[in-house]
């Protein structure tokens, strides 16, 4: 039987057009650019699951101005606690200028973590920019945090649709939080409520000086629930104490009772300009420099992620837009010319489709 032999013929490929270069090389780009992005997007993605604040460390160096120490666990500063800054305004005392300064604060989220809690959660709902301190007892306390103690016109009015000032809240209470660790030393920081123990809402109160009379140990009523203490800006807290008031008989009678009392309110406001989270503390320095030096091996997507969440989500849609288009470019382009012959350029064919007997 006479073997099959294949024929050849010669095909001529035609050229590759203009429009298919481009095409493919609009697939080549996107593919590049979303490869160089992907490392960052997995990045930026893990850093949305927490604040930025919780990855900034604040050097406890840095402290300089901070309370008198007691031998209590409160005296050292614990890693990875949350980071607060109080900026105030205040007349120190009659006939001086008005101070601006910041007290710096750190919560023992670790020992007081439902009340510290609600704390981030009021700083985070700016409850306390541009309120008061409605209440200021020298060598005693300062109180704040009722978001209903705004002037109206010159202080002391206040909005008359809300006089509940001294006594207002949020509407959310959280019950009394106490820890053995935790007392009223001098700059500590704790939880005002009503006659009830579990009655704490917003508002909070800064000690002047050691305060263990409201320690629930050396009280009948539950005592006060304390959950941070000052690191820094003493020196404003205790000009806040100075701060003329209306005398308050009731501290002289020694009843203590951090509540709504009117007496103490300061002649000269007591402003609050704004309350904000600012790191956690970081003896270890294991945070410091972490957050600049990270973006180098996030990509140039997650690096823009880091300045603005809403710009780095646009600039994902407008790759992905990219990306279809590159790829659509990609198929409605015309298969390759069988008809622009180019002499130069000769490839051949073998056909197994034409036989000989």
């Amino acid at each position: 039987m006479p073997m099959v032999q294949p024929s050849k013929r010669a095909i001529h490929w035609g050229e590759l057009s203009r429009r298919s270069m481009k095409g493919r090389f609009a697939v080549v780009l996107v593919l590049n650019l979303l490869l160089m992005t992907t490392g960052g997007i997995g990045l930026a993605s893990a850093d949305d699951d927490q604040p930025v604040w919780r990855t900034t460390g604040i050097d406890p160096s840095l402290w300089n101005d901070g309370p008198v120490e007691e031998d209590t666990p409160m005296k050292e500063t614990y890693q990875g606690n949350p980071i607060f800054v109080i900026q105030v305004s205040y007349v120190p005392s009659f006939g001086e200028d008005r101070i601006s300064g910041n007290i710096i604060l750190e919560l023992f989220e670790q020992r007081a973590p439902i009340t510290t809690a609600n704390m981030i959660k009021n700083i985070d709902s700016d409850v306390y920019n541009g309120i008061f301190f409605h209440r200021v007892v020298e060598d005693f306390v300062a109180q704040s945090g009722d978001p209903t103690c705004k002037k109206f016109g010159v202080y002391p009015a206040t909005n008359p649709l809300e006089p509940t000032c001294g006594s207002g809240g949020t509407g959310t209470t959280i019950p009394l939080e106490h820890h053995e660790e935790l007392s009223h030393v001098d700059g500590a920081i704790g939880m005002a409520r009503g006659a009830e123990e579990d009655s704490a809402d917003s508002q909070w109160y800064i000690a002047h000086s050691e305060q263990h009379g409201l320690d629930p140990e050396n009280r009948d009523d539950g005592g006060y629930a304390v959950f941070g203490i000052v690191r820094d800006g003493m020196v404003h807290v205790r000009g806040i104490a100075t701060s003329p008031t209306v005398t308050n008989p009731a501290s002289a009678q020694g009843f203590q009772n951090p509540g709504p009392d009117l007496l103490g309110r300061p002649v000269n406001e007591v402003l609050i300009v704004e309350v904000d989270l600012v790191g956690v503390s970081d003896p270890d320095g294991t945070l410091r420099g972490v957050t600049q030096s990270s973006t180098e091996d996030k990509g140039f997507f997650a690096s823009l992620a880091g300045e603005s969440g809403t710009f780095f989500k646009l600039t994902l849609v407008v790759v992905f837009m990219l990306a279809v288009l590159g790829l659509f470019i990609a198929r409605i382009e015309q298969p390759l010319s069988l008809d622009e012959h180019d002499s130069n350029v000769s490839l051949d064919a073998v056909l197994i489709g034409d036989t000989v007997s």
